[in-house]
């Protein structure tokens, strides 16, 4: 009898996980995903991207609303999975994670000790790292600190986007899920545990939060760049176009960028210079610019700075400038 794998996730790196399980020939017992809830504007209801791909290849699923539900724990334990494999979920409660005979592993979107939490991806390059990677641990009673199986490493490009970098890690990662699961099965592997050291010795990966998203020109050029890449394509870093003569304002998302090393000496922060054509430049804290690459105006597709500049007319440079998003 073919050992058996309940799989836990939500989104669409999950999902390509849990394809990628099943292409390889490995036993879904059944999918556990999030309930549906309403989403966008119109506020219709929406499903995961798990469980799309669930019920496209015909996979039990399961979407409690409360994983403690002892009616969820009494279908899980019915299920008498082997194994269950966890893809950008919820925390697990202990009952839930222990149930199985293999126990549960997670893949995570870094290279842990590092960037333990929410948002690995987006801190990477935020911090401006050389390189990143996924992680297959062991889950236990805390977040991500859990017994490693499997690491893999990728280089990251000198403008990676968060956009760019998920796809990196899914596309080592999905191989590394099918990996983990066949090693454990075969007991060809032997968890080590996580390298511990002093409180802050790693970098963490909080979750991304509404006002994380507002760029500060009084910041340098390189840091507010590496805001941009990290917050791209989603959510998008945010700043005011300001005239200042009509006392108008217009936020923004900015969504690619580069930085000149300028080191000016006399400047104004958050001054924009522009042809009007084909740059918009973005003078910062330390008197060199944010390059504005792709830009997105509110309810508008993202454009090139040079498409955006087409629909967009500049006034004079002494008379529109960013600033930072206050007590949004």
């Amino acid at each position: 009898m073919p050992e058996r794998i309940v799989f836990m996730g939500t989104p669409q790196f999950a999902a390509v996980c849990l394809k990628t399980l099943v292409e390889a020939g490995l036993d879904i017992a059944a999918v556990v995903t999030m309930p549906d809830k309403p989403i966008g504007r119109g506020r219709k209801t929406g499903c995961s991207e798990v469980k799309k791909t669930a019920l496209e290849l015909g996979l039990p699923l399961l979407q409690p609303e409360k994983l403690k539900n002892p009616d969820f724990i009494a279908e899980l334990r019915a299920l008498n999975a082997d194994l269950q494999i966890v893809v950008a979920f919820r925390m697990l409660p202990v009952q839930v994670w222990s149930m199985p005979r293999l126990g549960t592993f997670n893949l995570h979107a870094s290279l842990l000790p590092a960037y333990r939490g929410a948002a690995p991806i987006q801190r990477a390059i935020w911090n401006g790292e050389k390189e990143s990677g996924v992680t297959t641990f062991l889950l236990d009673k805390d977040l991500d600190t859990g017994a490693i199986l499997y690491q893999e490493k990728v280089a990251m490009a000198p403008n990676e986007t968060a956009g760019s970098l998920h796809d990196k890690l899914l596309e080592i990662g999905a191989p590394l899920v099918v990996k983990t699961a066949r090693a454990l099965f075969a007991g060809s592997i032997q968890a080590r545990p996580q390298e511990e050291a002093g409180k802050g010795s790693f970098p963490e990966a909080p979750k991304i939060l509404k006002e994380d998203c507002y760029l500060d020109f009084s910041q340098p050029a390189e840091k507010l760049h590496r805001q941009v890449m990290a917050l791209s394509p989603h959510p998008g870093a945010i700043a005011l176009l300001v005239h200042t003569q009509k006392n108008e304002s217009t936020p923004v998302k900015i969504l690619e960028s580069e930085f000149l090393q300028e080191n000016k000496k006399s400047y104004e922060q958050g001054r924009i210079e522009s042809d009007g054509k084909h740059f918009l430049h973005i003078t910062c804290g330390d008197g060199c610019s944010l390059v504005v690459k792709k830009i997105q105006l509110p309810g508008k597709k993202a454009l090139t700075v040079s498409e955006f500049l087409r629909g967009f007319r500049l006034d004079s440079c002494n008379h529109q400038i960013f600033q930072k998003v206050i007590n949004q």
